[in-house]
């Protein structure tokens, strides 16, 4: 893996995909990091080290396609119960990418927004996210969402809790909740809705992640682990995203 942009061959395979056509908001379930280094005789640390080249890849390659948001799973809320030493490795290396890959994030334009719950993170993560957060605030490309501590069913149990307290309150009348009250207090509630979901590692679940946001995205697998997950596997899951008919729970009118 390089961390060059993508060359022009590969941007011009998508180039009879128009635009509109394309997906504008993709998540990414970035699976394997540790399988893949175990595969190569390496620590597991060393699988979440070369992810990151990975990663650096995604928010070129959507910076280029004009992506408006990708969202990457990066720590689950389920992933503490991991060792403790990949735990802290984990929290050095997130820390590690805010501080190294600002500029890049600067230099793309990107607009760094995290989700998921900060109550568990250490101070100098905290930090060094809030200051990427506010550096980047205003830049005009690719949103580029973290999900960190993060889990599908403890933010809609947050959100459920959110409008039972203001039902009772008084200020939200229990008959006007809808669907729309509720993506509307969602973590991700000025994105885009998802349309595709990505997942490497071969796994064939989708672990907690966006359950409300991707009722109605298209799903594209890769058996390959994400630190060899490639730009031309990125653009031939959105080559076939463009290819799917989405009814949206609907017909096909030729049907």
């Amino acid at each position: 893996m390089t961390d060059q942009g993508p060359d022009a061959c590969e941007i011009d395979h998508l180039a009879d995909v128009p635009a509109d056509d394309r997906p504008q908001h993709i998540a990414i379930i970035m699976d394997g990091n540790g399988r893949w280094a175990q595969s190569q005789d390496l620590p597991r640390i060393e699988g979440h080290r070369r992810g990151v080249n990975t990663v650096r890849m995604i928010s070129e390659t959507a910076t280029e396609l004009k992506i408006a948001a990708i969202t990457l799973y990066c720590l689950s809320s389920e992933n503490w119960k991991r060792p403790q030493a990949e735990l802290d490795f984990l929290m050095h290396l997130l820390e590690q990418y805010l501080i190294e890959e600002r500029r890049t994030i600067m230099d793309q334009g990107l607009r760094l927004k995290v989700i998921g719950r900060r109550d568990r993170l250490p101070e100098n993560v905290l930090s060094e996210m809030d200051r990427t957060l506010e550096m980047s605030a205003n830049n005009p490309g690719t949103e580029l969402v973290l999900a960190i501590d993060y889990g599908g069913r403890d933010e809609i149990t947050k959100v459920t809790r959110d409008i039972a307290s203001e039902v009772a309150a008084g200020t939200l009348d229990i008959e006007t909740v809808d669907e729309d009250t509720i993506s509307g207090r969602l973590y991700t509630a000025d994105l885009p809705e998802v349309d595709l979901l990505i997942r490497s590692g071969g796994d064939m679940r989708i672990s907690n992640f966006l359950l409300w946001q991707i009722s109605y995205s298209e799903i594209w697998i890769t058996e390959k682990c994400w630190p060899e997950f490639t730009r031309q596997d990125f653009l031939n899951a959105i080559r076939e995203f463009n290819s799917r008919q989405r009814r949206f729970g609907g017909l096909d009118v030729n049907e």
